[in-house]
């Protein structure tokens, strides 16, 4: 099976793929450091497996690509590599997409059953993410709480991507030139940002974005 590793950190790509590189039926064909170029590898080499990671500043993250490369690579499984165990993460990646989610402090051995259990087409988390997360993504109990509390539900892509970057304190014209828009859209999506989430100031958006884990990425 063909493989691509997408991490903002070069010893993990490069450990990663000595590790799968030693397995007789796989092989990584490319790397990529942020969503942006893990998107480019994905349309050149059509891999089987992407491992992605979820958080990798300051280029575009796995959270935003995973929703685009699934829904134009449809061939490629997404294993999602991250430091989380968080439900509100799990929920988004998995129903946008993702065929598996693994921590990256899992054991090598773990690794490679994930990328061949999602080959294989099934579904793999990690063993340490609870059974009861699993079973609300399965059988919700309440999506309308759900859905108001969660910001990858409430949000779009775009949005996604903005909120971080206000939160960090970059004006809206850098925003703009950073995301090739203009000013005018910018303000727009902020406005509707705070609208969507109830925010009155910016620093309630920049303790709401530290409270989602949105900064790490």
């Amino acid at each position: 099976m063909k493989l691509v590793i997408a991490d903002d950190h070069a010893v993990v790509r490069t450990g990663f793929s000595m590790i799968l590189n030693y397995q007789e039926d796989m092989e990584v064909v490319a790397t990529a450091a942020d969503g942006i170029e893990a998107y480019q590898m994905v349309a050149k080499h059509k891999p089987d497996i992407l491992i992605m990671d979820l958080s990798m500043p300051p280029g575009e993250s796995g959270l935003i690509a995973t929703g685009k490369i699934s829904e134009d690579f449809k061939d490629t499984k997404i294993l999602i590599l991250t430091m989380f165990d968080d439900e509100e993460y799990l929920f988004h990646v998995l129903r946008n997409g993702a065929k598996g989610y693994i921590l990256k402090n899992a054991p090598d051995e773990e690794l490679i059953h994930a990328v061949r259990t999602i080959y294989k087409g099934e579904m793999y988390i990690d063993s340490k993410v609870t059974s009861s997360l699993v079973n609300e993504l399965v059988n919700p109990t309440n999506q309308d709480e759900f859905k108001a509390k969660d910001p990858f539900k409430v949000l779009s892509q775009r949005e996604l991507e903005i909120l971080p970057l206000i939160a960090k304190g970059y004006g809206n014209k850098d925003i703009a030139e950073k995301l090739f828009v203009s000013v005018k859209t910018i303000e727009a999506h902020k406005s509707r940002i705070m609208e969507k989430l109830n925010l009155k100031s910016r620093p309630e958006l920049v303790e709401y974005a530290l409270k989602k884990k949105l900064l790490d990425f």
